[in-house]
């Protein structure tokens, strides 16, 4: 973006999260080995520094408006160790940032394991990096080995959102408060916090969320500029009521507009039946089921009590591409299943791809003419 940037510019000149493109684009995990495929086929993502950045070099030059990283401090074990070898979040952002030029870059962040004074300075320093191009992904923890391995117990489930909305409070009084500030709260206690310099954007950086649950969708339509959701089913209605009662919380409830935004996995081929036998050879053959054991009964307290079809469904589509919206066929139809979401009225959507690289290289020059020619970018 050819904008000149100074401490104190509107964040919608500088952070392309904002622009008007009718579906916004991003990709998802990239800061982590294999991605999001819990697979064990050839070309999945090998978590280096050169692969990251090629993979965000790619997304450059489809002008994606948001790389997000995911937070991730243990793996989920089998025989990949699915998300175990990873980069973290805001060391990540800032050289990812300081080696694009266009893309919103996302640091992911679980409250639970760093000091919001910490945070907000890692913030404001990718910020000044990618001028003004950081955005915040807060996450509140769910993965009980991880909470554990930094000394603190995991928080019951709501206070989780208590504790979030404290944490959020204090970044944001950091990035805007000019003279130093005490805080008193029932999880932090500040003295003169300070923070020097502002971050760029004004009035602060976007913040993102994905809560889920009754407590999280209020968090997230309360606090955060974009709201991220899971669909649990399929159907166009379905996806885009759960889309519409986001936007109608945040407005009801809150006086607030937001984005939303999901995410999707993409399997591509020449021919329908080629995509289609591919996903059955990464996922149900060659999927790593003690791995997505290990993650849905982690994540997923009632795993145990779900019906058989319904659990085993479930996780394919984890192994397929962390449990996203399925994105599967030719260029033409996966060109329709991006028409079909931006219909759902979402306003953007992060991708991934089991073989990211080669994949998303396909995408490229594949895939993202006809999207460009569909009026979605």
């Amino acid at each position: 973006m050819n904008v000149h940037v100074t401490a104190g510019t509107d964040r919608r000149k500088t952070n392309p999260v904002f622009n008007d493109r009718k579906l916004k684009l991003g990709t998802f995990g990239t800061n982590l080995d294999r991605g999001c495929a819990i697979s064990t086929i050839d070309g999945v993502l090998e978590i280096n520094w050169p692969n990251t950045l090629e993979l965000a070099r790619i997304s450059e030059e489809m002008e994606f408006e948001a790389l997000v990283p995911i937070g991730r401090w243990q793996g989920f074990g089998g025989v990949t160790n699915f998300n175990g070898p990873g980069f973290e979040c805001f060391s990540w952002a800032s050289a990812v940032g300081a080696s694009t030029k266009y893309s919103g870059i996302f640091a992911t962040s679980h409250v639970p394991t760093i000091h919001p004074v910490m945070a907000a300075k890692q913030a404001t320093t990718v910020d000044h990096v990618t001028g003004g191009r950081f955005a915040l992904n807060i996450v509140t923890g769910w993965h009980r080995p991880e909470i554990e391995m930094f000394g603190a117990a995991l928080m019951e489930h709501d206070d989780r959102y208590e504790c979030a909305a404290e944490w959020l409070q204090i970044i944001r009084q950091l990035w805007t408060h000019e003279e130093p500030f005490d805080f008193e709260g029932r999880f932090y206690s500040i003295k003169k916090g300070y923070l020097q310099p502002k971050p760029i954007q004004r009035p602060f950086p976007a913040v993102m969320n994905a809560g889920g649950s009754e407590k999280g969708q209020h968090f997230a339509a309360k606090y955060c500029d974009m709201v991220y959701v899971v669909f649990g089913s399929h159907d166009f209605d379905d996806c885009k009521a759960k889309v519409d009662s986001y936007r109608e919380l945040a407005r009801k409830e809150y006086g607030r507009e937001i984005q939303v935004w999901s995410y999707a996995y993409v399997v591509q081929g020449e021919t329908e039946r080629e995509a289609r036998d591919f996903f059955d050879n990464y996922v149900n053959k060659k999927g790593d089921w003690d791995a997505v054991d290990n993650l849905i009964s982690t994540m997923i307290a009632n795993a145990k009590t779900l019906p058989k079809d319904v659990l085993a469904e479930m996780k394919r589509h984890f192994i397929a591409g962390w449990g996203g919206y399925p994105i599967i066929g030719t260029p033409e139809r996966i060109v329709d299943e991006l028409i079909t979401m931006s219909k759902m009225g979402l306003d953007g959507t992060l991708l991934n791809w089991p073989r990211y690289i080669e994949d998303q290289r396909w995408f490229r020059d594949r895939v993202y003419p006809l999207v460009q020619q569909a009026g979605l970018r």
